[in-house]
């Protein structure tokens, strides 16, 4: 059975992620002969496309002419592919829906660090996991990949949310806005005169923005040699993201109650880790 790595760039739109120069990411897919391919979440926001992840669904391709179960079905068989194992089908999954569960049924330990508070350790998410932190750094890809153990008799499954990619992108600039996600909106909840609405940002401002998003995608990319070296022989590797955002176009910022074609892609790639 192969060990797993399931990374999520959060808020990660497919375009930035195709900006960006890759140069690991790019070895990664042409050594696996594929590509880095354009898909589409099923969610607009954090919470509820990583729970479709953790039932073991990966961004959809938006196929055409098909029936949605027959996708389904495909999707779940793939598992077989990924862990070098045989029987995986919809059925294993039930009736929890849980990947981790799934694979500790099979033997594997299963850890998860994640980045934004949404993921916490006291949500439903981190059911079925032996480890599941909440980063104590929001930027913080470089300590996860400090912290990964593979043990020598059993595979491992690491599922990592990163936040490097989500708002505000790393950001120093002092003299770029910042406003707070669901998080903030809570911490407030007590200071009702305290508005999170703030002047719309003008066009210079979201390109800023953009740019800082691309930057960010090419830091994680630097780090990804040290993840392809922890990783034992045969890993599978998932690299994704959660859901896109918008930079202004037709005059949305941000994502989450937001329908919009831009806010469902994201970069989707597989493939064993490069030794």
């Amino acid at each position: 059975m192969n060990s797993l790595v399931w990374m999520v760039l959060d808020s990660c739109r497919f375009d930035s992620f195709a900006a960006a120069d890759m140069p690991n990411a790019q070895r990664f897919a042409s050594l696996n002969g594929t590509a880095i391919e354009r898909r589409y979440s099923y969610a607009s926001w954090t919470a509820p496309s990583h729970y479709t992840f953790l039932m073991g669904m990966v961004p959809h391709q938006n196929r055409a002419g098909v029936v949605a179960s027959e996708i389904y079905q495909q999707e779940f068989r793939h598992w077989n592919t990924r862990l070098g194992v045989d029987g995986m089908d919809f059925s294993r999954f039930l009736p929890q829906l849980s990947l981790p569960k799934v694979l500790r049924e099979l033997g594997y330990r299963c850890c998860a660090r994640v980045s934004l508070p949404v993921l916490n350790e006291t949500t439903l998410l981190s059911a079925h996991f032996d480890d599941y932190q909440l980063m104590d750094d929001h930027n913080d890809f470089a300590g996860m990949v400090r912290d990964m153990r593979f043990a020598p008799d059993r595979p491992s499954f690491w599922f990592l949310n990163l936040g490097e990619t989500h708002y505000p992108y790393m950001l120093q600039d002092a003299s770029l806005p910042r406003i707070s996600g669901v998080h903030g909106v809570l911490e407030s909840l007590d200071r009702p005169e305290e508005s999170n609405a703030a002047a719309f940002f003008d066009p210079e401002t979201m390109q800023r923005l953009r740019r800082q998003q691309v930057r960010c995608v090419e830091h994680v990319d630097s780090l990804l040699p040290r993840l392809f070296e922890k990783c034992p022989p045969d890993t599978h590797l998932i690299l994704t993201a959660d859901h896109g955002e918008l930079f202004g176009e037709d005059g949305f910022f941000g994502h989450g109650p937001i329908f919009h074609e831009k806010v469902f892609e994201v970069p989707f790639v597989e493939g064993k880790v490069p030794r």
